[in-house]
């Protein structure tokens, strides 16, 4: 399959990405680039990924217009639901898919990261299906927040590791993570959870994610009475979701916004914004948006929703942001907070708190969608946070 609009042989994206990593990694970066190239042109790799998203994942993910709030705020208000893939997100896209490559590199023991805890599910998910051990780093912050997927990623057989170093939060996740891999490199694979770190994997895991897009594309095609997008709104932590809803699209005229953590408020400092707020620095093994002081030391990142509670964002992202190809606003705790529940005594659905985000910005800005028909990715489910809700939100 060809891959459009990848990144150079040194995996930037104009400016951004890269791989910067230790010299031990190098080899299973490289390494880890030749498996993915040779699998992703390989159609029998294809279909044996397209059998499990459609029979165990449940893909398509429907496409669902959300009547009320559109005769309410005047606009023509779509649901792309990824809440309704199994494990409840979009991340069981990238998981499946890294869990094959894996497989086929050799590599029986899985590490990853979590934030919300929906990667660890998902990841959780993938080992227990393809028989393969299983450790999630999650900050201890994290794992507090959403005891609930702890608990299912235990289930599934996954070791938890809460990590007490930092901020005790997603960015010392991925950190714990990463020195996990440098020792275990030989017979270990780190399913990344967003389109970030060094390449391959911000590539690797747009090509995965690219699947909410494409089907979008052919759901909302313009025929057979069905509007095509105007705008497309999705939430942006790290930022998987968005760019594999946003890929597809790029360049051809819809309007593509992507929603980050305002936390309490840009000038709080209290924010997750890297693409509103930050500045270029290498973070994670790439260069890209990130939050940081005036001698370049990580600035802890703020926000209710633990998935976009990290301090940078995606390298492809911060091309996006410099080219025009998107556009990048902000939205605080609480009217993410109000939205989801807005969402949910409207339409009977519960999002995540991540999905909320992108709600809240569309709702703040009705007046200007109006008559438009605007594309919510619906990324995520909000059972996992639903103690989070009671506690600050009743």
């Amino acid at each position: 399959m060809s891959i459009q609009h990848p990144p150079t042989t040194q995996g930037r994206f104009g400016d951004y990405g890269g791989r910067f990593a230790p010299e031990t990694l190098m080899p299973a970066l490289l390494e880890l680039e030749a498996a993915f190239n040779s699998a992703w042109a390989d159609p029998g790799f294809h279909a044996e990924l397209d059998a499990l998203l459609a029979d165990y994942v449940g893909r398509p993910t429907p496409v669902f217009r959300a009547s009320r709030l559109s005769e309410r705020h005047g606009i023509d208000l779509w649901f792309k639901r990824e809440d309704l893939a199994h494990t409840g997100a979009h991340k069981v896209n990238n998981t499946i898919g890294q869990a094959l490559l894996a497989q086929r590199m050799g590599k029986p023991r899985i590490i990853a990261e979590t934030g919300a805890g929906q990667h660890g599910v998902a990841t959780a998910t993938a080992c227990a299906l393809l028989g393969l051990e299983c450790v999630v780093y999650m900050g201890a912050k994290d794992v507090e927040r959403q005891a609930l997927n702890v608990y299912r990623m235990q289930l599934m057989g996954a070791e938890v590791v809460s990590v007490e170093k930092g901020a005790a939060t997603l960015k010392d996740a991925v950190s714990e993570a990463m020195r996990d891999w440098v020792a275990t490199v030989e017979n270990t694979h780190y399913i990344i959870g967003s389109v970030v770190g060094p390449h391959p994997f911000p590539l690797i895991v747009r090509e995965l994610q690219k699947v909410i897009g494409e089907e979008l594309q052919r759901q909302l095609d313009g025929s057979a009475g069905k509007p095509k997008p105007d705008v497309i709104v999705a939430c942006v932590g790290g930022g998987s979701n968005s760019m594999g809803i946003f890929h597809p699209y790029r360049g051809s005229g819809v309007d593509l916004v992507g929603v980050e953590a305002a936390g309490h408020g840009i000038a709080s400092g209290a924010h997750g914004a890297s693409l509103v707020a930050g500045s270029p620095g290498v973070l994670h093994g790439s260069r890209t948006y990130m939050l940081q002081d005036e001698q370049g030391q990580v600035v802890e990142a703020h926000s209710i929703s633990a998935g976009l509670d990290y301090p940078g964002v995606g390298p492809e992202h911060s091309l996006y942001r410099d080219e025009g190809l998107a556009r990048y606003v902000a939205i605080t705790d609480d009217d993410a907070l109000a939205a989801l529940k807005v969402m949910s005594a409207t339409e009977g659905i519960i999002p995540a708190l991540e999905s909320a985000h992108g709600l809240a910005w569309i709702l703040a800005n009705a007046a200007e969608l109006k008559g438009k028909t605007v594309v919510l990715n619906l990324s995520g489910r909000g059972d996992k946070d639903v103690q989070q809700i009671a506690k600050f939100g009743g």
